[in-house]
This record gives C-alpha cells, structure tokens and sequence, in this order.
C-alpha cells in the first residue's frame, strides 16, 4: 500500500474515507437483503437476483445524476464561484426528481414485462416482479439521492452523504428484517423497508441543501438552463452506463440460461463485486472531486500529482481485497444461502472476483478521473468498444454446461470485460487531450 507522505495523500484520503463510508454502507447492506432473503430458499434468492438487476440497471443508468453533477460543481467551485456552484447542484437535483416521477411510473406498470424479459422460470419471475413492483416506488427517491450526492461531493463534502448513507441503510436493513421476518411479508418485505430508508434520505438531504442554499444566497428554483445544461452534460454518461449496464445484464441472462441454481450463484457473485466495486469507487469519487476542482482553477501539476496517487491507492487497496476474498471464496457463499447446490458452484467464481481486485482498482480510478476531467465522449464510445468485446466470450458460456461455463462467465467479466476496460482508459491517462481547463 503507498505510504501517506505527500499532502495530496491527505487531501485525497480526506474525501475517499468518508466516501468509502458511504458507499460500503449500500452493498453491506445489499448483502445483508440478500442474506435476509436467501434464507427464504433459492427460489426468492433467484428472484431477487433478476430484481436486482432491473433495478441496478435503472440505478446504474442514472448515477450520471450524481457523476455528471459532481465535477460540475467541483469546477465552479475551483473558479471561485460557490453560489454558483450550489445553484448548478440544486439544477441537477431537480433534473433527477422529475427523471425519477417518471421512471418509477412507468416501471411500476412494466415490472412483469422487465422481469420477463430473462425468461427464467415461472415461480422465479412471479417473486421477482413482486418485489420489482413495489420497489419501483422508491426510484424517485434514489434519483434525488444521487443528484444531492453529487452537488455535496462537487462541494468537497463527502462527510455528510456518509453520515445520511449510514443512517438509511441501517434503517432499511432494521426494516427489512421487520417487514420480512416479523411481519411476515416475504420478500415483498425486503421491498418496502428500502423504500421506507430511501424516502428518509431524501429529506435528510433537503434538509442540508435548503440551508446551504440559503446561507450562499443561491437559489432553490430550477432554471430551464441549468436543468438542461446538466442533462447535455450528462448524454455521454449516459451512454458510458448504459454499456456498462447492458454488460451486467448480459451476464445475468447468460446465468439465467445456466438455470436457477446458476442464477441465484450470480446473484452472489455479484454482490461480491459490488462489495468491491463500491469500496474501490471511494478513490474514483475523491478524483472526480478533485480532479474537477484542479482544472476549474488551472492547477494542472495538482490534477497530475491525484492522478498519480489515486492509482497507487486504488492498485495497492485492490490487492489487499481481493486476497481476501481469495482467502474466503471456499465458505463465503454460505453467507447467502444453505442450498447446497449453489454453494457448489461459487467458490471458483468467488475467488476469480477477488484475482481481478487490482484490476478493478486501477479501471475505476480511471473512470473517476475521466468523468471529472468532463471526458464523457471518450467513455461513451469506448464503453461500447468494451462491451462488444465481453459479448463473444459471454455467449460461450450461454451454450456450455455448469459448473464450467460459470466460471468462464466469472472469467470473462472480471478479466476480459475489465481487461478491455483497462487499456481504453489507460491509453487516455497518457495523454493531453483530458486536461482542459477553467470552469
């Protein structure tokens, strides 16, 4: 791990452990909901695999909210102008509000039909679509949280998006366990109890944003251009996701081809990546931030120097999980779930996540200091090169049998997909092309 001896190791750290806080806080819990629900059986573990999956897609699409607004602010922020930067934040948050109305409307009444899509099997689909459609009334409160995350961190603030993060997962999982468990909803229960947590979160950010406005003197009204200014500004992110996303999805339907028992297994899976994935994001979050502010103020030596540490912190944290999760992939799935024939498969598929640990941390700094440099174009045509490349090795496995072809798909998404990932993005950090200045 690299040394803390440099003031930008400070000032990185100073925003990435509050932003790790945050965002440990979701898949912990995450995994807490999958712990909860898995001991229900296989049959709603599976569901919750293919629920998940529409609702990560929707979540996944529309972090651009949050990434698109974060470096945004962060630049206005360098060039001297808070009120300025408040008042850009305020337009992103309205832009995810109305965004998420309609979103959570129409994904209410297409549940059925988004679930269906994967065709597993019959029992598997009903619980997925159970849960999908009550928790499509807590989307608008996710899109809020992620255009409030992103003005908060644009402003160098990832202390309180960590304290409202801690707070409303430990409800939802509190919740969960009521609703599931002590009333007796099943897996509808795990559903309600995340709405009830989002919607909390939602006003503890309003509560903070109304009193930064005010004391900034910046106005709490959209602005037409504002609004819009921020959706254009995110297109591109858009799309970045999007790929990202439809590799995700790929995946789920190759293990939903697999079968049930290959299903509910990838369900693990990629809760474990997510546990990676999230822990790593605290570094690309603290380089959003900063790599932002930098260029907004013309500091190109200091974008540099975070680039620099920020891939030392992030290859260096990268080993360290992921030979934990080596170490603990043979007994790591009875976490989730005590069927036996699941448990059979994910040991290989476990272990395989945790060898490609340094690779993640080293593509998801990348990411960060690209979306805060404002270099979304790049990562919207190059998300599709890497996707395309991840397709061919994806539908091998769909035409193998287990055990085999899950570890192959396990193979080809942690090395194949973020292998092209890597040398997209690396290529890009070597050049000049990203550094543009001023707000």
């Amino acid at each position: 791990m690299p040394r803390l001896s440099r003031p930008v190791d400070r000032e990185i750290l100073s925003l990435a452990v509050p932003a790790l806080g945050a965002l440990v806080a979701e898949p912990v819990f995450l995994l807490v909901d999958s712990a909860l629900v898995g001991h229900l059986g296989g049959v709603p573990l599976a569901g919750l695999g293919l629920a998940s999956a529409v609702l990560g897609t929707i979540g996944g699409i529309m972090v651009f909210l949050a990434y698109g607004t974060t470096p945004a602010v962060a630049r206005r922020l360098g060039a001297g102008d808070r009120a300025g930067a408040i008042s850009l934040g305020v337009d992103g948050t309205w832009l995810a509000t109305g965004l998420g109305l309609v979103i959570g409307a129409v994904g209410f009444v297409v549940a059925p039909l988004l679930v269906g899509v994967f065709g597993a099997a019959g029992d598997v689909t009903a619980e997925a679509s159970a849960y999908l459609r009550i928790a499509m009334l807590g989307v608008p409160a996710l899109l809020i949280v992620f255009g409030a995350t992103g003005l908060l961190r644009g402003l160098q603030d990832t202390r309180t998006p960590l304290a409202v993060a801690a707070l409303g997962f430990a409800a939802n999982a509190g919740l969960n366990a009521l609703f599931i468990y002590g009333l007796r909803l099943g897996m509808v229960g795990s559903a309600v109890g995340t709405d009830v947590a989002q919607w909390g979160m939602v006003a503890a950010y309003l509560v903070v944003i109304v009193r930064k406005a005010r004391a900034e003197g910046a106005s709490l009204r959209p602005h037409p251009r504002g609004v819009m200014g921020v959706a254009g500004a995110g297109w591109w992110l858009l799309i970045r996701t999007v790929m990202l996303r439809a590799a995700i999805l790929l995946a789920t339907w190759v293990a939903t081809r697999l079968g049930s028992t290959e299903l509910a297994a990838w369900q693990v899976v990629m809760t474990v990546f997510n546990i990676l994935a999230f822990t790593l994001d605290a570094l690309a979050i603290a380089a959003q931030a900063l790599i932002g502010h930098g260029l907004g103020s013309a500091d190109v030596a200091h974008v540099r120097a975070v680039l620099r540490r920020c891939l030392e912190w992030g290859i260096g944290s990268g080993v360290v999980l992921g030979a934990l999760v080596v170490a603990a992939s043979p007994w790591l799935g009875r976490v989730f779930t005590a069927d036996r024939d699941v448990l059979a498969v994910l040991p290989v598929a476990v272990a395989l996540m945790g060898l490609a640990a340094p690779l993640d941390g080293f593509v998801f700094v990348l990411d960060g200091v690209l979306i805060g440099a404002g270099d979304a174009r790049y990562l919207a045509f190059t998300g599709i090169l890497n996707t395309a490349c991840f397709v061919p090795c994806a539908l091998v496995a769909a035409g193998g049998g287990s055990p085999a072809a899950f570890a192959w798909l396990a193979a080809s998404f942690a090395f194949v997909y973020l292998g092209a990932r890597a040398v997209t993005l690396g290529l890009r950090s070597r050049t000049q092309r990203w550094l543009v200045t001023g707000a």
